[in-house]
């Protein structure tokens, strides 16, 4: 692990440990203590039905291109592409092209066309949360008294996400601008690098080709939009469902709006590049959100404690169990992405 990034960890975890002391860990104990078990346990089950929604969201992109596999292969992929992302400092979007290596490797599928596919699957995710980012940052600046710095940070990760997101769509399917961004990265990356880079211009290009026919495909595709697209938005809805059952195992009367709220504005805190899975922010963020909202601080920390415990531990712990699975060269090029 790259010491910037496990810098970035150990700080995510101490603002979360400091939070945790100044509320106190006797009185979250406590509250934990009080959950009700089966909410918690439903609130597992929904974690598990969303690893099999998420499977069934890349499968349709995965078919629109005729990459032909079982969706029960596909679940560890995700799974392993997920922890990466969680553990990496790269906005959600480090596991991405290890899950298109995975993919490709395990179906003998060109690398563009396997990654076609995870970027079309984390475009699909993307158009809900610009919807649920907009209606939420409206609902802060209205209804929550958060700082300035809080709202700025919001505009900013709503804009940051935008712009790269309209860069990768004309990326996608613009040939010229494809190319131009493409040569660009290549010449930043020849500065940095001592190999000999002779033949990569060629075959970035060649593989651009490749990618931008695979994505225009997907685009062309009835199922991806019909089909793939509401799925999404019910994947979304399914997760702010998740975090409303933790809440009701503490027996804590709290909206559903203002879950959906939170739960957008921690997810958009996330992607800011800094802390590897927004360790220590997002929770941090999480708690004070809720306790400003009239949620004791003690049952504000342990709702959030347990929530982080089913959609991000158990997910990177599941993850990582999986990678030796996939063999050495998994594991290599995950380890250089610390």
């Amino acid at each position: 692990m790259k010491h910037k990034t496990l810098i970035m960890l150990l700080v995510g975890i101490g603002i979360l440990t400091l939070m945790v002391l100044l509320i106190g860990p006797a009185k979250i104990a406590e509250a934990v203590e009080m959950a009700n078990p089966w909410y918690v346990a439903l609130a597992f089950i929904i974690q598990f039905i969303l690893y099999g929604l998420w499977t069934e969201r890349w499968s349709i992109n995965i078919q629109a291109v005729a990459i032909s596999i079982r969706k029960i292969h596909l679940i560890p992929m995700l799974l392993v592409g997920m922890a990466v992302n969680n553990i990496t400092p790269s906005a959600r979007g480090g596991g991405e092209p290890i899950r298109a290596y995975i993919l490709g490797k395990y179906t003998n599928s060109p690398m563009e066309t396997s990654f076609a596919t995870v970027i079309a699957d984390k475009g699909l995710d993307t158009f809900p949360l610009f919807l649920l980012a907009v209606l939420t940052i409206i609902y802060a600046v209205l209804y929550l008294k958060l700082s300035f710095f809080v709202i700025f940070s919001l505009v900013i990760s709503l804009i940051l996400l935008v712009i790269v997101f309209i860069i990768a769509l004309y990326m996608s399917v613009n040939q010229n601008i494809g190319e131009k961004i493409t040569k660009w990265l290549i010449r930043v990356f020849k500065r940095f690098s001592k190999k000999d880079n002779s033949k990569l211009e060629r075959n970035a290009l060649i593989a651009l080709t490749g990618f931008q026919s695979s994505i225009k495909t997907l685009l062309k595709n009835r199922k991806v939009l019909f089909y793939a697209l509401p799925l999404s938005f019910f994947i979304w809805f399914v997760e702010i469902i998740r975090l409303y059952i933790v809440f009701l195992a503490f027996n804590t009367p709290i909206s559903l709006e203002l879950i959906a709220v939170v739960f957008v504005i921690a997810t958009l805190i996330g992607l800011i590049p800094l802390i590897p899975g927004g360790v220590g922010a997002v929770d941090g963020m999480m708690i004070v959100l809720f306790s400003i909202a009239g949620v004791p601080p003690s049952i504000s920390a342990a709702a959030t404690i347990v929530e982080r415990l089913i959609s991000f531990w158990l997910t990177s712990f599941l993850g990582i169990a999986m990678i030796p699975y996939f063999g050495s060269g998994v594991m290599d090029r995950i380890s250089d992405k610390f």
